[in-house]
C-alpha cells in the first residue's frame, strides 16, 4: 500500500510540460519580431533623414553663399556700324547710357549732342548746344558718378553747363523715352577765363545752391562758386557769383575733380603728382607723388561714385585708389588705398558705377577690367576692343559701350555681388572717410553713396564674447552643482531640486530677453558696486557658512539628515544677496562719488553701455545651467556605486574618490555637457538681441555690447533683398554659425571618445 502511495505520489510530483508551440505564443513571437524590426527601421529612417536634412541645410547654405565669390562675365554682342558715325564731323568727347540701356548720347568737340538707339545704333535726336559762333568745345568734365550734370570747356575761356534726362511714356501702350537737354543754370556759358584762354580741363560740382565750377588753362587755375537764393516774399530767384583765388601751380595740369563737399580740389598734374588744394582756407594743402617710380606716369583719372575717392591709372596698367585721410596727428592727406593690376598698357579710360563701389578700365591695347575698390576684387579682365576708345558705363552696370572708328562695341556684364571678398568679409578694410583700417558690419544706409561694409568679424567676435561670457556664469554653478546633486545630496532632496532645476529649461528665451532688456540692464546700472559684491561675497558667505556648521557640535549636525545640508545655504544665499545689493548705494558714494558708471567711463576711460556684455552673461547663463547641469547629473550619477564604494573601502576619504574616481570616469559626460552648453550658447538669438545694444563692435569689454551672427540674421534677413549680396551674406553668416558648431562638435565628441577610452579601465 505504502508502494502504491509513493508510485502516486512520485506521478503526481513530476512537473507539468509546457508546450511552447502553440499558436498563440507563435502569434506572440511572430508580433514581437515585427515590432522590433519596425522598430529598428524607423529609428534607422528617422536617424538617416536627420542626417539628410543636415546635409540638405548644408548644401542649400553653400548653394546659395557661392555666387558670392563669383566674377563678372562679359557678352560681347554684334558691333553696330550706324550711318551717322562715318558721317559725324567732331571727335567724340563723352558717351553715356540712360538707365534703361535704351538711349545712349554722344557729345563732340563741335558742341552737339546726339542720341541713339542703343540696340540698332539709329540716331533718335540731335540738339546743337548755345555755343558762341567760332568757338569749340576745348574740354569736357561732369558731376560724381550718377550725376547727370555736364559742364563743356571752351576755347574762349567759358565754360556750359547742361543735363541730359529722360522721359518715360507710354502712348499707345508703348513704352518711349525721350531725351531731353536742360539749362538749369542758363543757356549763357559763365566766364571761366577773363583772359579768354582755351579751358583744357573743367570741373563741375553742385552742393545744394552753390555750383562750383573749375577749369585749367595750361597751369593756370581758374574756379568760380555760383550761389542761387530765393526770395520768400516775391520767390525772385537770384545768383551770386564769387571767383576763389587759389595759389598757382608751375606744371601743367592733366585733370581736375572737386569733393562733393566742395572741401577739396584735386589737380592732376605733371607725370604723376596731385595737388590738393583746400576750397574753404583758399590754401595748398599737400603735393602727393602718385606714381611708384619715375618712368611712371599718370594717364588716366576718375571719381568713385560719392566723389571722395579717385581711381588713378597710369602708364604701366596699374590703378589705385587715393582719398583724403586723417594722419595720427589729425591733419587730412591724400593717401594711396589699395591698387590693381589690368595689363602692361597705358590706361586710357576710367568709368565709375553709378550705385556702387566700382569702376571698369580700359587699355591702350583695348584690354578691359572690371573692379571694385572696397572688396578690392579684379573681377574680369578680358581684350573687348582693337584698341582705345571711348567708353560708357550704364547706371545699373550691366551694359558697356564703347566708341571705336566707325563702330560701337555693345557688352553685356553680369556682375551681381563684386562688394564681397575673402578680405573683404574677415580683414580689416579701410573704408572712405575712415582714418585707417577697420573690422566694420553696416549693411545699409540712407544714401546711395554709401560703401558696403560687411565684415563678418565683428559678428563672430560677438558670437564667441557672447558665448564667452554666459560659460563663465554657468558653467562653474551648473558642473559644480551637478557633482554635488548627484554624489553627496540624499535622494529624497535630489528629486525635488534636479526637476526643478531642469524645468528651467522650459522658459522662452523671449522672456528672458525682455527681462534682461526691460529689468536688468537698468537694475545693474544701477546696483554696480553691490553686483560686484555679491560675486564676492556670496562665495566667501558660503565658506564661512559651512566653516561654521562644521565647528557646530555634533548633537546639533546630526539633527540634520545626511544629504540634507544643503537647504541650509538657502538662507544663507538670501542673506548674503540681501545685504550685497543693500551695501551698493553705500558702496557707490563712499567708493565712486555717487556713480559708479561716470567713474567707469571717466577715471577708467571703460565705454559703458546699459545693455551690455554683463546683463548677456548672467541672462543666457541663466539659459543655459539646465543643459549642462541635467547631462552633467546624469553623467556623475551613473558613475558605478561598486566603484565609490571600492574606493571608500580602501581607505579613500569620500572627496578624494569624488577627485580621483567619480569626476574621471564621468568626465566624458561633463566634457559633452559643457560642449552642449556652449553651442546652445553660440546659437542663441532672442536673449543677445534684446540684451545687448547690437553694436558689432570688436571689443572685449565687459561693459559695452555685442551683435551676434544669429541675432545679425534675425534682425536683418527681413529687410533684405532676397538674392541680393546683403541676401547672400546673411546666409554666409549662417553657414560660418553652422560651420561653427560641427566643428566644435565633432571636436567635442574625438575629446570625448578619448576620455571614455582613457578611463574606462577605472
Amino acid at each position: 500500500m505504502n508502494d502504491l502511495a509513493n508510485s502516486t505520489m512520485t506521478q503526481d510530483s513530476q512537473p507539468a510540460r509546457i508546450d511552447f508551440n502553440t499558436p498563440e505564443l507563435q502569434r506572440k513571437r511572430r508580433l514581437r519580431a515585427l515590432k522590433d524590426r519596425l522598430t529598428r527601421w524607423y529609428v534607422l529612417v528617422g536617424g538617416l533623414a536627420v542626417l539628410a536634412a543636415i546635409t540638405l541645410i548644408f548644401f542649400y547654405l553653400a548653394y546659395v553663399v557661392l555666387p558670392l565669390f563669383q566674377g563678372a562675365e562679359l557678352t560681347s554682342r554684334q558691333a553696330l556700324q550706324p550711318a551717322w558715325l562715318k558721317e559725324e564731323a567732331g571727335k567724340p568727347l563723352m558717351i553715356a547710357l540712360e538707365e534703361q540701356n535704351l538711349v545712349g548720347m554722344r557729345v563732340s568737340d563741335q558742341g552737339q549732342v546726339l542720341f541713339f538707339d542703343t540696340k540698332t545704333g539709329e540716331a533718335l535726336e540731335r540738339v546743337d548746344l548755345p555755343i558762341p559762333a567760332g568757338v569749340q568745345v576745348s574740354s569736357i568734365g561732369t558731376d560724381q558718378p550718377g550725376s547727370s550734370m555736364v559742364m563743356l570747356g571752351l576755347s574762349n575761356g567759358q565754360a556750359l553747363v547742361f543735363t541730359h534726362t529722360y522721359k518715360i511714356t507710354y502712348p499707345d501702350n508703348k513704352k518711349t523715352i525721350t531725351p531731353t537737354i536742360d539749362y538749369p543754370y542758363g543757356k549763357q556759358p559763365f566766364v571761366l577765363d577773363e583772359q579768354a584762354r582755351v579751358l583744357e580741363h573743367v570741373s563741375a560740382s553742385v552742393n545744394g545752391d552753390t555750383l562750383l565750377l573749375a577749369g585749367s588753362t595750361g597751369a593756370h587755375l581758374q574756379v568760380i562758386a555760383l550761389t542761387r537764393s530765393e526770395n520768400m516774399m516775391t520767390a525772385e530767384v537770384t545768383t551770386e557769383q564769387t571767383r576763389i583765388e587759389l595759389p598757382q601751380m608751375t606744371e601743367t595740369v592733366k585733370n581736375i575733380f572737386i569733393d562733393p563737399r566742395q572741401q577739396w580740389l584735386y589737380v592732376i598734374n605733371g607725370r604723376a603728382t596731385a595737388d590738393v588744394f583746400s576750397l574753404r582756407d583758399k590754401s595748398l594743402n599737400g603735393r602727393y607723388t602718385l606714381a611708384q617710380s619715375a618712368d611712371t606716369e599718370v594717364t588716366a583719372t576718375a571719381q568713385l561714385v560719392g566723389g571722395i575717392s579717385l581711381i588713378i591709372g597710369d602708364s604701366h596698367g596699374g590703378l589705385a585708389q587715393w582719398f583724403m585721410a586723417r594722419d595720427p596727428d589729425g591733419e587730412s592727406r591724400f593717401k594711396q588705398i589699395r591698387t590693381f593690376q589690368l595689363g602692361t598698357s597705358p590706361i586710357v579710360q576710367i568709368d565709375a558705377e553709378e550705385r556702387r563701389k566700382g569702376f571698369i578700365a580700359l587699355d591702350a591695347e583695348g584690354k578691359l577690367g572690371v573692379f571694385h575698390s572696397t572688396a578690392h576684387r579684379t573681377l574680369l579682365v578680358e581684350s573687348v576692343a582693337q584698341g582705345p576708345g571711348i567708353l560708357a558705363l550704364s547706371p545699373r552696370a550691366n551694359r558697356i559701350m564703347i566708341e571705336e572708328p566707325g563702330r560701337l562695341l555693345p557688352l553685356k556684364l553680369h556682375n551681381p555681388h563684386p562688394e564681397v571678398s575673402f578680405s573683404a568679409l574677415w580683414g580689416k578694410v579701410w573704408y572712405e572717410n575712415y582714418d585707417a583700417p577697420k573690422y566694420v558690419w553696416q549693411s545699409t544706409a540712407s544714401n546711395t553713396d554709401f560703401e558696403p561694409k560687411l565684415s563678418l568679424s565683428p559678428l563672430t567676435f560677438g558670437t564667441l564674447k557672447a558665448a564667452f561670457y554666459a560659460m563663465i556664469l554657468a558653467a562653474p554653478l551648473a558642473i559644480a552643482a551637478a557633482i554635488y546633486t548627484a554624489y553627496f545630496m540624499a535622494p529624497g532632496m535630489r528629486r525635488k531640486v534636479k526637476p526643478v532645476i531642469e524645468l528651467m529649461e522650459a522658459m522662452p528665451t523671449v522672456i528672458l530677453g525682455f527681462f534682461a532688456g526691460l529689468f536688468l540692464a537698468p537694475y545693474l546700472e544701477g546696483h554696480l558696486p553691490g553686483v560686484f559684491s555679491l560675486f564676492l561675497l556670496m562665495p566667501v558667505g558660503i565658506l564661512l557658512a559651512g566653516f561654521t556648521w562644521s565647528r557646530l557640535p555634533e548633537s546639533i549636525r546630526l539633527r540634520v539628515p545626511d544629504g540634507w545640508e544643503a537647504a541650509i545655504l538657502i538662507p544663507v544665499i538670501l542673506l548674503t544677496g540681501w545685504f550685497a545689493l543693500g551695501m551698493s548705494p553705500y558702496l557707490e558714494s563712499w567708493l565712486f562719488g555717487g556713480d559708479m558708471r561716470l567713474w567707469i567711463t571717466n577715471d577708467l576711460g571703460i565705454t559703458y553701455d546699459q545693455r551690455n556684455a554683463l546683463v548677456v552673461g548672467i541672462a543666457m547663463g541663466f539659459a543655459v545651467i539646465p543643459n549642462i547641469y541635467s547631462i552633467a547629473e546624469d553623467a556623475v550619477f551613473s558613475v558605478p556605486r561598486s566603484l565609490t564604494l571600492g574606493s571608500l573601502a580602501l581607505g579613500a576619504t569620500p572627496w578624494q574618490t569624488l577627485t580621483r574616481v567619480v569626476i574621471l570616469t564621468a568626465s566624458p559626460g561633463i566634457f559633452s555637457a559643457l560642449m552642449i552648453g556652449m553651442g546652445r550658447a553660440v546659437g542663441e538669438t532672442m536673449i543677445v538681441l534684446m540684451a545687448t545694444g547690437n553694436t558689432p563692435v570688436m571689443e572685449m569689454n565687459l561693459f559695452e555690447g555685442m551683435r551676434t551672427l544669429a541675432a545679425n540674421v534675425a534682425v536683418e534677413m527681413p529687410e533684405s533683398e532676397v538674392g541680393g549680396s546683403h541676401y547672400r551674406v546673411l546666409f554666409l553668416a549662417a553657414l560660418v554659425l553652422l560651420m561653427f558648431t560641427f566643428v566644435m562638435n565633432t571636436l567635442a565628441e574625438l575629446i570625448r571618445q578619448r576620455l571614455r577610452k582613457k578611463y574606462s579601465s577605472l
